[in-house]
This record gives structure tokens, sequence and C-alpha cells, in this order.
């Protein structure tokens, strides 16, 4: 995408229309419909058996489709009486007709996330783990293949949302044949289990806020930068009458895209697998009353958190340049547009750990049915960042905006941290305080051997050279990093490739 477009308007718009249904698809995909679905089934399993529970899922499989093809079908028309009644410039426009053919990747992905949602529940996370990388696949394909088949850019991204779009079918239909051959059949009698299917939506719609608040922040980031940085096609420098300079430029927008992408790797790859693997454990620990075991569970998750979040957060912001050099600056992405994606992968690094952090904390707060103190936290977290945002954006630009978001993440995994274990359960912080401090001068080591490395590799722009700023820095810092997590005693490092679920000796 950006070798296809760069930083321009139409990666901008692209950008801001895909969040609404990207966002569905981390809200749903990422485990806020596991977290209200699988204590639900598990119970349903135990008190009425496992057909009771297939009828359940085939209810609030029919009554998510028919909810959101609704709530779809308005947006639609919502979207279709505002391109009508306003003329609006073209940048705005393109930002229309790119949501109208998304949205309905909202409800395909949504359906799709319930079919991983079923998966998990009977212990199944091959498919569930494997759907976001069919999307990739075949996105990748489409710009490969059909993109050249174009030759506008309009032309070019209208035919990858509609591709997008199609991803999604094969998204929801690829899981069935598992989901049948481990026991599932849909029940026409699933309007008996509607008050259960409102019980569950009840529980799930504090969580989606509470799981949300990250992705919710991102989208507030990207809606802001769109609407604040200066159109392509006006000259002027000022708007609202000319009171007030634009605070961003054109390409903001994209930027944060392409930054969010990149702090999300270390955060898909361990955060939401660390949180999906723990959710089920802690739960089943809170319907036993075995909270001693919880919160063993919970203060291991977090020092698993700190042990590979905190390197991910520093190794990602020193490496943010020659990263995006590597990965982004080709074709229409120039060195401009590498510099401003740069700036905000580095801010939002800093908020690695913390992202990944608030996916174990919030799990504690589900497994033990407290889903108000998530859901507040939360909208305090979205509130601050607002602040920030426009507070930030006018002294720093679209770094500002990234900045703010991770700034909130740190706030928010903290607060959330101490009133968990100020009201529920009293992890282990010595456990947690002895894990930092030894992660911390690790990482510290692992900083200092990456910067040195970097100045003695010749910065020139040749894809060799390019490639020697990333791996050689990288393969230098991991090294020192297993060494001294080995020096110091980093146990929980090891434990990830360990094939025992639970080490009795680091507790």
């Amino acid at each position: 995408m950006a070798t296809l477009f760069g930083n321009g308007v139409v990666m901008d718009a692209f950008a801001v229309a895909f969040r609404i249904p990207n966002l569905s698809r981390k809200l749903f995909g990422e485990g806020a419909l596991s977290t209200a679905f699988i204590p639900a089934f598990v119970r349903e399993i135990n008190d009425s058996g496992i057909e009771s529970a297939w009828r359940l899922a085939s209810a609030l499989l029919t009554s998510l489709a028919l909810a959101l093809s609704g709530l779809v079908l308005i947006a639609e028309l919502v979207l279709w009486c505002v391109s009508w009644l306003w003329n609006f410039g073209p940048e705005t426009e393109l930002l229309i007709g790119l949501t109208a053919v998304m949205l309905p990747y909202l409800v395909l992905i949504c359906l799709a996330a319930q079919v991983s949602a079923v998966l998990h529940a009977v212990g199944h996370f091959t498919w569930p783990a494997l759907l976001p990388v069919m999307l990739n696949i075949v996105w990748i394909a489409a710009i490969w293949l059909l993109a050249p088949l174009f030759s506008s850019p309009i032309q070019q991204v209208y035919a990858l949302a509609g591709c997008i779009v199609a991803t999604g079918i094969f998204q929801v239909v690829a899981p069935l044949p598992t989901l049948w051959r481990l026991g599932f059949r849909y029940d026409n009698h699933w309007h008996t289990t509607r008050q259960k299917v409102a019980g569950i939506t009840r529980v799930m719609l504090p969580v989606l806020v509470g799981l949300s608040i990250t992705q919710l922040n991102s989208l507030c980031d990207s809606l802001i930068a769109w609407g604040f940085s200066r159109p392509v096609e006006d000259s002027a420098s000022s708007f609202l009458f000319g009171l007030i300079d634009y605070p961003l430029r054109s390409g903001t927008a994209s930027a944060l895209y392409f930054g969010q992408r990149m702090y999300q790797f270390p955060l898909g790859v361990f955060g939401v697998a660390l949180g999906t693997v723990f959710f089920p454990l802690l739960s089943r620990h809170a319907e036993r009353g075995d909270f001693h075991r919880l919160k063993d569970d919970l203060t291991l998750g977090l020092r698993l958190v700190i042990v590979i979040g905190l390197p991910a957060s520093v190794g990602l912001a020193l490496l943010a340049k020659p990263l995006t050099a590597l990965l982004f600056q080709h074709g229409a992405f120039d060195s401009e547009d590498a510099s401003q994606t740069a700036e905000m992968i580095s801010a939002y690094a800093i908020g690695v750990w913390a992202y990944c952090g608030l996916l174990i904390v919030h799990r504690g707060y589900y497994a033990i049915g407290d889903r108000q103190t998530p859901l507040r936290t939360g909208v305090l977290a979205v509130l601050l960042n607002l602040s920030l945002n426009f507070t930030l954006m006018w002294k720093l630009g679209g770094r500002g905006l990234a900045l703010s978001t991770a700034i909130c993440a740190i706030v928010h995994v903290s607060a959330s941290a101490w009133l968990l274990w100020n009201q529920h359960i009293r992890f282990e912080w010595s456990q947690l305080l002895r894990v930092a401090w030894r992660a911390t001068v690790a990482t510290a080591t692992m900083s200092l051997v990456c910067l040195i490395s970097l100045q003695q590799i010749d910065p020139q722009p040749d894809l060799p050279n390019r490639l020697l700023q990333v791996f050689v820095p990288m393969l230098f810092s991991v090294v020192t990093y297993l060494t001294a997590a080995r020096l110091l005693r980093l146990d929980e490092l090891w434990l990830l490739f360990s094939r025992q679920p639970k080490n009795d000796n680091l507790r």
C-alpha cells in the first residue's frame, strides 16, 4: 500500500475508511466476543450438555448477522443521503465512497470472529489464528495482480477495497468444515435461547468498550489527522475563516496507519496470543473459586508481558527509521513519507508493553465477572487521549497524536493493574517489580548495543545497506538481550519456548 499510494490523499482516505470495519475486526476478533461467549458456552455445556451449547452458538450467530446487517444498511443509507444532499470536495467524496464499499466487511468479519469464538471455546486455535493471515495474503495478491490493471489511483483503491470485502466471505466460510467436524450443527430452534443471547450481549457491550480503548484511541487519532490536515487542493495555510493554521499536513493519517501497523505487530504476535490463551485458564479458575491459582496465572501473564513487551517497545523505537526505510520507502513512498512515518512508529512504540499488558489485566477483570471497572477506566482513557490529542498536535504535529495514545495506554494499564490488585486479586507485586528491574537492565544493555551497531553501518539508500541497517542491529540486540536475560535469571523468557504451560519454579 505504501509503494502504491505513498502518504497522500488516496491513502489517507483509505486509512480512515478502513478504520470502522477494521475496528470491528479488532474488537470482535481479538477477544471481546470470546470474553463474553466462552464463559457462557462452557457453563451451558456443564449445565445442559453440548447440544444446548451448539444451540446457543447458533442463536448468537443468527442474532449477530441480523443486527449487524441492519446496522450496516442504515449506515449505507446515511452515507448515500449525505453524499447526495451536500457537495463535498474530492477528498471527502473519496472517503465516503470507500467507507460505503467496505462497510459490509464489518458484518462478515464479525461473523468470522463468532465462529472463531466457538472454536476457541472447544480448544481449537488454528483457524482463528489463520483468518487474519487470509486477509493479508489476498490483500497483497490484489496489490500485485489486480491494481496494475487500473491506471488511476482512485480506481486502484476501490478495487482493493472490493477485494477486502470479498475476502470476508472466505473468512466466514473457511472454518465451517472444521467446526462441523468438531460437532457443531446449526439449530433452527435458536429462538429458545434468546434470553441467554441477551445475557451475553449485556456482558459483551461493556467488554467491547473495555477491550477497545487502544483501538478507539487509534480511531480518534486517524479522524483528527484527516480532519485537521491541510487539503491538497487548498493552497491556504489556515482554516476556520483564516483564524487558525492547519496543525497537520496531508499524509498524516497515512503515516499514523502505517505506524499503527508496525506497533501492532508485536501486539498481535504476542499480546493478543497471550491474552487468548490465558483467558480460558483464568475463567476456569474463577468458575471453580480457585483464586490462588488465578492470582498465580495472572501474575505470570504480566511477567511475560514485561520480559517481551519492554524490549519490543525500546527496540521498535530505536529501529523506527531503518525499519521504515526498508519496509515502506519504495515507489510512491519517498524519503519525506518515510521520515513522517518513522516519527509515528517511534511514538507509538513507547507503549507496546502497555498495550500488551492491558489485554492481560482486562481479562483478569472479566474472568472474575467485573466488567464495569474496565468500562469506566476505558472511558476516562479515551477522554484523556482526546485532550492530549488536541494539546500535543499543535506543538508536535502528527507525532503528538501517536504519543498521546502511547501515554494513555501507559496510564491506563497502570491504573487498571492497581485497581485490580486493590479491589479483587492480590497478585504478586514483588515478583513483578523484580522481573521489571531485571528486564530494564537487560533492555538498557540491549539498547546500548543496538545504538553502537547502528552507528557502524553506512546509511546508504540501496537495498543491501537498508537490510544491514535493520538486521545487524536486530541480531546484536536479540543476542544481547537473551544473554543478559540468562545472566540476570529472567526465567520467564525461557518459559515461552517451553512445551509446559506452567513451571512451578517460576512462582
